[in-house]
């Protein structure tokens, strides 16, 4: 049986560390990100950005992960809960690397974040648990890279988002183009 496309859980953090702790809800604010998270800004916060250019905008404003990827890792071994690898919106019932750039996703009764592309995993990454990051980021049988930790967004319409709320997806018009990394 597959799950309704709903939020299972949602973090934050001020600070620029690894993990994020989950809440009992975010604020989503449009153009900025999540009231509260050091991501959170019109231009990039994550510091290598920064450092490349600090005046680029910033596509990484939400991270979205599916949990059916912590079933994936949990099979490997790796035990790994929401929040652990740095998300925002843990969801379920919803193949986000599926997506196209583009596709808007309505968490909750008012916010829309429109994806625009597939999270980079850092190296930190493997601080989290040895071998962590060859599970995130595979080469497939056809030789091109896999990245799994995710989808990053920005906020197009702000809202309270909460743990048990639906989420609606809004494909783009016209022809999909495949998530790249940002």
């Amino acid at each position: 049986m597959t799950s309704a496309p709903s939020v299972i859980a949602v973090a934050r953090d001020d600070a620029h560390r690894f993990a994020k702790p989950t809440r009992g809800s975010i604020t989503l604010v449009a153009g900025y990100g999540i009231d509260g998270d050091a991501h959170a800004g019109a231009t990039v916060q994550h510091r290598s950005r920064v450092a490349r250019d600090a005046t680029a905008p910033n596509l990484r404003q939400v991270h979205l992960i599916h949990a059916e990827l912590f079933d994936e890792l949990a099979e490997a071994g790796y035990d790994v809960a929401p929040g652990d690898l740095g998300e925002n919106v843990t969801t379920v019932g919803i193949d986000l690397l599926a997506l196209p750039r583009g596709a808007r996703l309505r968490l909750g009764d008012d916010a829309v974040v429109e994806v625009t592309g597939l999270r980079n995993p850092c190296v930190q990454i493997e601080g989290r648990a040895r071998g962590l990051m060859k599970q995130l980021v595979r080469v497939a049988d056809d030789g091109t890279t896999a990245r799994l930790a995710g989808v990053m967004s920005v906020v197009l319409v702000g809202g309270i988002v909460r743990p048990g709320d639906p989420i609606d997806v809004v494909l783009p018009d016209g022809v999909h183009d495949p998530l790249g990394p940002v």
